[in-house]
């Protein structure tokens, strides 16, 4: 199978990459939609449909996989933060609270045939005070990541708990992802 992640995001290369799957890495360049009037499993189904399809259309004789992961809370997407003092309003408004984080994801396979589906994961926080927050961007860089953080770097100073997938959280829900591939955890390798 020749499989392409159109993604240059780390954190999902690294996930694909752990399940044992061989792939070629070629960013999008299609345009993400924002749009808070779109359903949050909806919107991120669209952007990662748009996503797959941009490197699909270059790519057809390979498999492409699309994702879009967004942090939504009261409804309302939270995307990447434009600097520290949005991330820091970002951490501030999830404090103590519980928000969702959903991850469309698409599969475009040779001769056009797509798959879409999304994961959602509930993730509640610590009641975080400033110097809390503080500390936790002290650590990590927020500015690349929905809602300004990253459970897999320092997430216990901040998560209290998660319901659901940690590698959605991550960005990208593997296990669903493998059956949508026709790969069972156990050949997976095999790919």
């Amino acid at each position: 199978m020749n499989l392409v992640l159109a993604s240059s995001s780390p954190r999902r290369r690294e996930l694909l990459a752990a399940a044992g799957l061989a792939f070629d890495v070629d960013p999008s360049p299609a345009e993400e939609v924002h749009d808070a009037s779109i359903a949050p499993s909806a919107l991120c189904e669209l952007n990662a449909r748009l996503k797959a399809e941009a490197v699909a259309s270059r790519r057809p004789h390979c498999t492409v996989i699309g994702a879009d992961t967004l942090v939504f809370i009261d409804d309302e997407p939270l995307g990447k933060p434009a600097d520290l003092d949005a991330a820091r309003a970002m951490l501030r408004r999830l404090s103590g609270r519980t928000h969702q984080v959903c991850t469309g994801v698409c599969v475009v396979f040779p001769g056009g045939r797509r798959h879409t589906f999304h994961e959602l994961t509930e993730v509640r926080f610590r009641a975080l005070d400033a110097a809390a927050i503080d500390d936790y961007l002290a650590r990590i860089d927020p500015l690349d990541k929905a809602g300004g953080y990253a459970i897999q770097e320092h997430g216990a100073l901040i998560v209290e708990h998660i319901s659901g997938s940690h590698d959605n959280v991550v960005g990208l829900p593997v296990a669903p992802l493998l059956a949508a591939l026709g790969l069972g955890s156990s050949d997976a390798a095999d790919a």
